[in-house]
């Protein structure tokens, strides 16, 4: 693989004996998008053929960090506590006239959970979705509570993890946001 790089991916299916579309989130590296299909039907191996994204993109760029994939024997030793994390939160909430929980995906670069949870909080996501009894909040990929996030690294396939790092890197150079690409997207037209 020449230029190895970091793709989220939402994905979609519908399982057997569920009565709606269910969706996951999916990070992995890769060169082109395409590279990861054997990797997210791994990943959701009951999704069978209903298996397809609802959105993706190329992470390079989080709160002024460029983030880069290296080979991890590459990878620089910073120390742990110093280093930048790339942390992937999945903000949940409420409106008071619709029966439904509205999900907020996010990526934050942050020293430390408790950092990431702050920035978080100052989301117009978390401030307006919620009410007295149902508050916005903070959910893992699993439902449980505000202590449940991740560091994108933990993410990662397995064999993933042991062949690349990811490096974030504080720039000051201005850039566009990372591009968005929406829609339904089945596994062999990505």
């Amino acid at each position: 693989m020449t230029h190895p790089k970091l793709f989220m991916l939402l994905l979609g299916c519908r399982p057997l004996g569920r009565n709606t579309e269910q969706h996951d989130v999916f990070f992995g590296i890769g060169a082109t998008v395409k590279d990861l299909v054997p990797s997210l039907k791994s990943f959701w191996p009951e999704a069978k053929a209903s298996l397809h994204v609802d959105a993706w993109r190329e992470v390079t760029m989080v709160n002024g960090y460029r983030i880069s994939v290296v080979p991890r024997t590459e990878a620089a030793t910073i120390a742990p506590e110093e280093q930048a994390k790339l942390f992937f939160l999945n903000l949940g909430g409420y409106k008071a006239t619709e029966f439904d929980e509205f999900h907020y995906k996010m990526l934050v670069v942050a020293r430390t959970k408790a950092e990431a949870i702050r920035q978080a909080r100052q989301t117009a996501f978390y401030k307006h979705t919620g009410f007295k009894g149902a508050p916005a909040h903070v959910d893992d990929k699993f439902g449980v509570d505000v202590d449940e996030l991740y560091q994108v690294k933990e993410l990662l396939p397995e064999e993933t993890k042991r062949r690349y790092s990811l490096t974030l890197s504080s720039t000051t150079a201005s850039s566009s946001a990372d591009e968005l690409h929406l829609g339904y997207f089945k596994l062999n037209k990505l």
